[in-house]
């Protein structure tokens, strides 16, 4: 059995106040599923615990959202900030843009008026600054009526989006700043895990998918979903988190080969880049382990959107990135080895919340990216 220990560093921990999302659905919806079929859901009363809502959905809605009508109840939106957000998600499949783009355009607007159409706010007012995209007519987006108008404002929002090069591969704080041009070009990015999930929840899933429009299939292995997460691996789960026989085991172990690529699961920042408590030259890392061997060996964490992180062990080689690196999904960040604590070739991952690097923040990987749509292999 493959087994990694834990790592001898203490870090501090970062506990700040997380948005979450809490959903109760109060109609039933009928609802595309991966295989295209549609399904009736009648789910209330689910408290606190949006998963289980959101385990119920598939991979993209059926259809626009209704113009009018009950929407989803998502905990600190009101029903007139999810229409906005539906009439976002609805101009959006007009115009073929992929889920991507829903998500990047619903963070945008969260950032820019909480989703609500703002007019002019006199003397609080950012210069001609109107709408749910704060879209200035005096530079071009058009008149104050229109850009009051969510339809239009959304429609010059995904037409602008779509004319960026590479806007699909890029991270969402790049594309939405290359259409916003803000002052504030890092704010976008904190916005993406609520606004994946309110795709998911006003349309059936969508944030997990690939394509667009009747296209739009569950996100495979090696994909990035719309939501903007990815498999680290082509692999499957070979030891889960914190089992019975591996209590103090912190995330899981996929079984890839020795010399597979090791992809960023998701946009971030690296936090750390190196060979677990080892600074100096001839580095213990650059040789095989085994179940005596202290630590991760070659490892990389990296720090995505709300305080999220995710960490990469037992690589064979010096990292491919280095620290204060902004990485892409599905960026490839080390090759798979079995550096450090390890009886085989494997990638150990993990995934902490609340910018908690210890033990403490850790949570189960493989649900957490099944719900991004980027499930850890076969079955996971």
């Amino acid at each position: 059995m493959m087994l990694t220990g834990e790592l001898d560093e203490t870090s501090r921990r970062r506990r700040p106040k997380r948005v979450v999302a809490l959903v109760a659905i109060t109609a039933t919806l009928a609802l595309l599923c991966c295989g295209g079929g549609t399904a009736a859901f009648f789910l209330d009363g689910l408290g606190n615990d949006s998963n289980q809502a959101l385990s119920s959905y598939g991979c993209g809605a059926a259809g626009p959202l209704p113009e009018d009508g009950d929407l989803p109840r998502v905990s600190g939106y009101s029903p007139t900030q999810l229409r906005n957000a539906a009439t976002i998600i609805n101009v959006g499949a007009d115009l073929k843009v992929p889920p991507k783009g829903w998500v990047i355009a619903i963070a945008t607007a969260m950032q820019e008026s909480s989703l609500n159409n703002l007019g002019n706010l006199g003397s609080r007012n950012d210069h001609d600054s109107l709408g749910l995209f704060q879209q200035r007519p005096s530079q071009g987006w058009g008149t104050p009526a229109q850009v009051q108008d969510p339809v239009y404002a959304s429609r010059k929002f995904y037409q602008k989006l779509v004319k960026v090069r590479g806007w699909e591969q890029m991270s969402l704080t790049d594309a939405a700043q290359a259409v916003q041009r803000s002052a504030f070009p890092d704010a976008y990015a904190k916005h993406e895990p609520d606004a994946a999930e309110i795709v998911n929840m006003l349309a059936d899933g969508a944030a997990r998918a690939v394509g667009a429009n009747s296209t739009l299939t569950c996100a495979a292995i090696g994909d990035v979903a719309a939501s903007g997460w990815t498999a680290p691996v082509k692999a499957g789960v070979v030891s889960g988190f914190r089992t019975s026989s591996r209590p103090s085991h912190q995330g899981v172990d996929l079984g890839a080969s020795r010399g597979d690529d090791i992809l960023a699961a998701a946009a971030g920042t690296v936090i750390v880049s190196r060979c677990d408590n080892d600074q100096t030259p001839p580095f213990r890392c650059d040789r095989d382990g085994s179940p005596s061997t202290p630590g991760c060996g070659w490892y990389v964490d990296i720090m995505h959107a709300s305080e999220v992180m995710t960490r990469y062990c037992h690589m064979l080689y010096r990292p491919k990135v280095r620290v204060g690196q902004t990485v892409a999904a599905g960026q490839p960040i080390g090759i798979v080895g079995t550096s450090g604590h390890s009886s085989g070739p494997h990638l150990h991952f993990e995934v902490h919340l609340n910018g908690d690097r210890s033990s403490a923040g850790a949570t189960e990987p493989s649900k957490w990216m099944r719900e991004k749509g980027a499930p850890l292999g076969p079955g996971a």
